[in-house]
């Protein structure tokens, strides 16, 4: 009989523990499930939680959409990705800030059509600039904004010239129509070369022009007080299209050489990068 009835106890035991598992994974479920509901629209899932619930819904008054930004020379309340135009370049900077980055896009109905890529300051970067504009074109500028552009520099530049974009910050805000894919280049001048101004000094030796938006310095004029007073300079872009062409390097070189500043009045001239 005393067997018996351990038996029927532990039975008991088992069945009530078994019972309270089971009571207790139900209220567990239910408080998730009383705590969160999904709300399921189309593909979309929202979670709201148990305060949002139990609040009574109100009216939204003020609602009047996005505030017109100026495009292509038109008012646009730009609320979608294809409502971006324009024309706008910006900079960008590694983290270490050795090198720098221009980026120029022109964007129409929110597909890159144009990317000019010019950079500073880094070898590597150049290579960089490279993978980028074969990147960029045809992408929206929402994908690029998220795309790995290769380079920190031209990550940052992507960054701000979106920025120009969304704000109706661009070159062409005004410009009515817009500009025409291929205007990126009017930056470049002839010869398709970035301008880049190179400058040189120490508080020892004074200051040397290395380049200038004219092209490569060939040599400084220096007065009789020792102050430049001008310099000679090399058109480099339009040498090498003359020689492309057949022109005599040396003709071409005679024929590219120009001068600023009061160049003939030196006492002498220097070659700023060894003299």
């Amino acid at each position: 009989m005393v067997v018996i009835i351990k038996e029927y106890i532990s039975f008991f035991s088992d069945s009530i523990q078994k019972l309270m598992s089971l009571i207790v994974c139900k209220t567990i479920v239910s408080m998730i499930e009383y705590r969160y509901r999904i709300i399921r629209k189309g593909c979309d899932v929202l979670v709201y939680s148990h305060e949002v619930e139990h609040m009574c819904t109100l009216k939204q008054g003020c609602n009047h959409g996005p505030a017109p930004i100026p495009e292509e020379g038109k008012w646009i309340k730009s609320s979608q990705v294809g409502d971006i135009s324009g024309l706008s370049n910006s900079v960008g900077w590694c983290a270490p800030q050795q090198g720098a980055c221009k980026l120029t896009l022109n964007v129409k109905e929110g597909i890159i059509e144009e990317a000019l890529v010019e950079t500073l300051g880094c070898t590597g970067m150049t290579h960089s600039a490279a993978m980028a504009a074969e990147i960029l074109p045809g992408k929206t500028v929402l994908e690029a904004l998220n795309t790995d552009l290769v380079c920190d520099a031209i990550n940052v530049a992507m960054r701000e010239v979106f920025l120009q974009f969304a704000y109706g910050r661009t070159q062409t805000a005004f410009s009515e129509g817009g500009l025409p894919v291929g205007a990126s280049l009017e930056d470049l001048g002839k010869g398709l070369r970035s301008q880049i101004g190179t400058m040189f000094g120490t508080k020892a030796k004074g200051v040397r022009y290395l380049e200038m938006t004219e092209g490569y310095v060939v040599d400084l004029a220096i007065d009789d007080g020792g102050e430049i007073i001008g310099y000679k300079f090399l058109r480099i872009g339009p040498m090498l299209e003359a020689i492309k062409k057949g022109a005599d390097p040396k003709e071409a070189y005679d024929k590219n050489i120009g001068t600023y500043g009061r160049y003939d009045e030196a006492v002498k001239y220097i070659d700023p990068r060894h003299e």
